[in-house]
């Protein structure tokens, strides 16, 4: 899980610019600032979840990753129907992100049971 969302935010950090690319564009800015954000911080949450300190804690970093890769399927969306950005550059993207929620929900709930 960890490599696959390095992976994804490396990626995001290459599409970030896409929004930027129009001159006086400050909801392109804004926009992807927060795509970003959230699209990185994925892995971030990952990461910390590998030296968690109790189950309960583990749990909490893959659900924080969860909200983060919901939110960054939520500004991809809105960049598109925005049309900020061209869908065909992010479908890829979008299709990575919603394995990365079927699999952080898988392993949550799977945790939970224990």
């Amino acid at each position: 899980m960890q490599e696959r969302t390095e992976n994804f935010a490396i990626r995001v950090i290459k599409v970030y610019s896409e929004p930027n690319k129009r001159p006086f564009d400050d909801a392109g800015k804004i926009l992807s600032k927060q795509f970003l954000r959230s699209g990185t911080s994925i892995g971030a949450n990952c990461s910390e979840a590998k030296y968690a300190q109790s189950n309960k804690d583990f749990i909490n970093k893959y659900s924080i990753a969860l909200k983060e890769a919901n939110e960054t399927l939520f500004w991809i969306k809105i960049m598109i129907k925005s049309e900020l950005v061209p869908k065909s550059k992010f479908q890829n993207l979008i299709e990575e992100n919603e394995i990365i929620i079927k699999i952080l929900t898988t392993s949550i709930n799977k945790l939970k049971e224990k």
